[in-house]
């Protein structure tokens, strides 16, 4: 039998199966029932006995799978089928509505299919319309989950069908799934999220759901979000509104007025892609060790105090313990003139130059030695404000200069620079008020990989916000 890792599944418990079924039920009762990738069966035969008059489908690729969901005797029957190549619009042609289309489907990317060496994937293409700069960055990656709702969706309306669709994935995946049905103005509408622990059922340490959405009866543009399948009232709704996504409606409808272009510029911090070379702990006058073990005496010219993200982050913020090499003070500046500024820096670099080469990334190609991404004057800012763009909290740091050096920082960190200590203060206290507060309930979405980013800090217009009480006080860190 093929393995969970090449199909990518997550089988899906009975007792889940059973709670998704009860959840249903306050919906109306579907005259046909469909599950697209059924695996073992746990919600199909869950269907069968809660609609035991209703002809219930289902499709797998894995022909054990495929038996051990046709053992049960129930009204439901499975077959062995390829859902990328399965022929759903003539299906839903054939079968009466209103439709139950329900489904764990796998909760992988193209990606770790092709890397597994699976044959379970869907046709290569940038399923989501992505081109030039785009899809070079990966974002033509996508969810097998993610593909196969929009493939479902698609057949429905094609078929000129009716229904209601429920599948368990990833709230991330649920998330962009509506966001192409918003976009594309699909006949979508009475969109819920219900929360469940996926560590409790599929030991995956991920922010999961059930989403359900209703198909082919108009659309709109929110969903309500439930914190668990037992729960009747919505503790939140994200939506589209004013073309743009929100994880907050109520909250944006507060703060809009705000939203415009901030003052201040907000960029990550430095990348570099070679962590073991460029990130140092100093261990003496002049003495660094890099991440390879290795001690070398360096000089300061080129080398600042950092912060991380986790360093940013943290609730009780110490002073920098590492330093970063910076070659360079713009993007594409010749580095040649180390070798005559810091000749034991350039030595350093060229020691290690065969790991330099091997950066895989595209943005290092034809640019000179040892080039860095993410700098220009504002890196050098003695005083700054920082937030990382990781942690699932908002907490905004003034940083200042250590050792009368300003504080760089790694990529995953977003910052404004500032010229003065007071003017630093002064973004940090716009950013503590509550319509700040507000604006970041509205847009940052916290299960996201990255919830904080460049986007969402340069739209908030806290020019407008100075006269308006904080809320709050986070640490702070600044030495001269």
């Amino acid at each position: 039998m093929p393995g969970k890792n090449e199909f990518g599944d997550f089988q899906t418990p009975r007792a889940l199966a059973d709670d998704v079924m009860a959840l249903l039920r306050r919906y109306s009762t579907p005259a046909s029932i469909v599950e697209p990738s059924c695996g073992l069966g746990a919600l199909l035969h869950a269907a069968s006995a809660e609609y035991p008059t209703v002809p219930a489908f289902g499709l797998d690729i894995n022909p054990a799978y495929v038996a051990s969901a046709t053992q049960a005797k129930t009204n439901a029957r499975a077959e062995v089928g390829d859902f990328f190549s399965y022929d759903w619009d003539d299906l839903f042609r054939r079968l009466p509505s209103p439709l139950l289309i329900i489904g764990n489907p796998p909760w992988v990317t193209n990606a770790d299919l092709s890397l597994l060496g699976s044959s379970n994937v869907p046709t290569k293409e940038n399923s989501t319309g992505h081109t030039g700069i785009a899809a070079i960055t990966g974002k033509s990656n996508f969810d097998i989950s993610e593909w196969l709702m929009i493939r479902l969706t698609d057949a429905v309306l094609e078929a000129g069908a009716v229904g209601r669709l429920a599948f368990l994935c990833k709230l991330s995946v649920a998330r962009k799934f509506l966001t192409h049905a918003w976009g594309r103005s699909l006949s979508v509408r009475k969109a819920e999220v219900y929360g469940i622990d996926a560590k409790r059922h599929f030991s995956a340490s991920v922010e999961a759901c059930l989403l359900v959405f209703e198909i082919g009866r108009g659309r709109d543009t929110h969903c309500r979000v439930m914190e668990s399948l037992k729960s009747e009232f919505a503790a939140s709704e994200f939506g589209m509104e004013d073309g743009q996504i929100l994880a907050d409606v109520a909250a944006y409808r507060q703060i809009k007025r705000f939203v415009g272009v901030s003052p201040w510029t907000w960029r990550s911090g430095v990348k570099h892609d070679c962590a073991k070379v460029m990130q140092l702990l100093r261990v003496g006058p002049g003495q660094y060790q890099n991440g390879l073990g290795e001690v070398a005496e360096l000089e300061s010219e080129y080398l600042f105090p950092m912060f991380k993200s986790s360093n940013v982050a943290s609730l009780t913020p110490e002073a920098p313990s590492s330093f970063m090499i910076v070659p360079q003070r713009t993007v594409g500046e010749d580095t040649l003139r180390i070798r005559l500024r810091a000749p034991k820096t350039w030595a350093y670099l060229n020691r290690h130059k065969a790991m330099f080469d091997k950066r895989g990334s595209s943005i290092y190609r034809n640019k000179p030695p040892f080039s860095v991404f993410g700098v220009g004057e504002y890196t050098f800012s003695r005083w700054k404000v920082a937030i990382s763009g990781l942690y699932k909290r908002l907490a905004f740091r003034v940083i200042g200069p250590f050792e009368n050096r300003p504080v760089v920082f790694d990529d995953t960190v977003y910052v404004a620079a500032c010229e003065t200590d007071a003017e630093a203060m002064s973004l940090f206290k716009a950013l503590q008020t509550p319509t700040s507060v507000s604006y970041f309930k509205a847009f940052v979405f916290w299960d996201a990989k990255r919830p904080i980013t460049a986007e969402i800090l340069n739209r908030l217009d806290v020019g407008q916000l100075g006269a308006e009480r904080p809320s709050s006080f986070g640490p702070l860190f600044g030495a001269a």
